[in-house]
């Protein structure tokens, strides 16, 4: 099949369908990202507010002629990323300057590429050819968003490092500490789930939810995914530096923690990641838990029956997915302003204490379990 675009035609294969979805694809998920940090700051703002009995941001809005807005404090989001933008940046003196600048991109970029791997709903077919709705189809999806979000310890140690600051210094040491104790539970809570389902596949495990009693929360005779759901939930509150476990940014203790001698764009880009990892892992809650781009009650075979179209079945699909992720990014606000902070002491006897063994405990029942199945 031949397309001409008035300089000769050009031939259309499945390499040339890939390429232009792939780039739209990035182009899509990158845009949505960017819309993440401004609408979580607002919620971050209006949730306590809710909670607190007081208003919350409404001041800042839109007067264009007879037109007079506050859009429920919107704008100040607007206003706080101009100010972040244009704000002067200060560069303390003794600071280890080169590795000062790029420690946020070491923070932003493996928070990105962690959206790669997630399949926002099933493949769409364009003209013959089948089209994922990821930008990269990995076999082993969540191996991938693990190894990234490791690379993502990085950033913050490199922050506090690179600041010359004995704070930050403190900050980077914890977060550090308990971004690598927290990856190991995080990890363990994922393994009994892939063999309950028997594969890697972020978008098979999708598929294989096609009920809500066939929802990863309710496998392995209601224990193995309740408590691995468990296990996922505390240690992704832990492994996003987010309260009650944000110890490397303790007000109380550390002043700012790592990111205390960061301003302007560079201080808006450690909370870009941090917004993103909170996005990817409340997506990856979602689909190995509560299945993911599968609308409840409605399997996907059903739906495309109703719809009479795979491709409309699989953007209602995306909708199910960022519908299920905002309810965990609210549960992270909620949190937020629910629990007071842990101790540090606490933070790492409960993550190497508590959570390890058990985490272990399940993947060998999980597997005792699955073994007997196939008797």
């Amino acid at each position: 099949m031949g397309l001409d675009l008035g300089f000769g035609p050009i031939e259309v294969n499945d390499f040339l369908v890939q390429f232009v979805a792939t780039l739209i694809k990035i182009a899509v998920v990158i845009g949505g990202c960017l819309q993440i940090p401004p609408l979580m700051i607002w919620l971050e703002r209006r949730g306590p507010a809710l909670m607190q009995r007081r208003r919350g941001p409404n001041r800042v809005g839109i007067e264009i002629g007879f037109i007079r807005t506050r859009l429920w404090g919107l704008m100040q989001v607007a206003a706080d990323t101009v100010k972040l933008i244009f704000k002067e940046e200060v560069v303390p003196a003794k600071a280890y300057k080169f590795w000062f600048q790029v420690a946020p991109m070491f923070g932003v970029f493996p928070a990105m590429l962690m959206v790669a791997a997630i399949p926002f709903g099933n493949d769409l077919v364009i003209g013959g050819y089948r089209v994922p709705l990821s930008i990269i189809n990995l076999d082993v999806g969540f191996l991938f968003i693990l190894a990234m979000s490791g690379i993502g310890v990085y950033g913050v140690t490199l922050a506090g490092w690179a600041s010359a600051n004995k704070f930050s210094l403190l900050g980077s040491l914890r977060a550090s500490a308990q971004m690598i104790s927290y990856e190991i539970p995080l990890g363990l809570a994922l393994v009994p789930m892939v063999l309950v389902f028997g594969t890697f596949d972020l978008n098979e495990i999708c598929m294989a939810q096609d009920t809500v009693l066939n929802w990863g929360v309710f496998r392995g005779y209601f224990i193995v995914g309740p408590l691995s759901l468990m296990l996922f939930i505390i240690s992704m509150f832990a492994e996003t530096n987010r309260a009650p476990f944000d110890l490397a940014e303790g007000e109380s203790e550390l002043v700012a923690g790592f990111h205390t001698e960061y301003n302007s764009a560079k201080f808006a880009a450690f909370f870009l990641a941090e917004y993103i990892a909170m996005f990817v892992l409340s997506c990856l809650c979602s689909i190995f838990f509560f299945g993911g781009w599968q609308i409840p009650f409605l399997p996907y075979d059903a739906l495309v029956e109703l719809t009479g179209s795979q491709n409309i079945a699989s953007l209602l699909g995306v909708g199910a997915l960022l519908l299920k992720a905002a309810f965990f990014m609210w549960f992270y606000v909620w949190v937020r302003w629910t629990l007071p902070r842990f101790r540090y002491d606490q933070l790492m006897n409960l993550g190497w204490k508590f959570m390890l063994p058990t985490g272990l405990a399940n993947v060998f029942f999980a597997a005792f379990i699955m073994a007997m199945a196939t008797f």
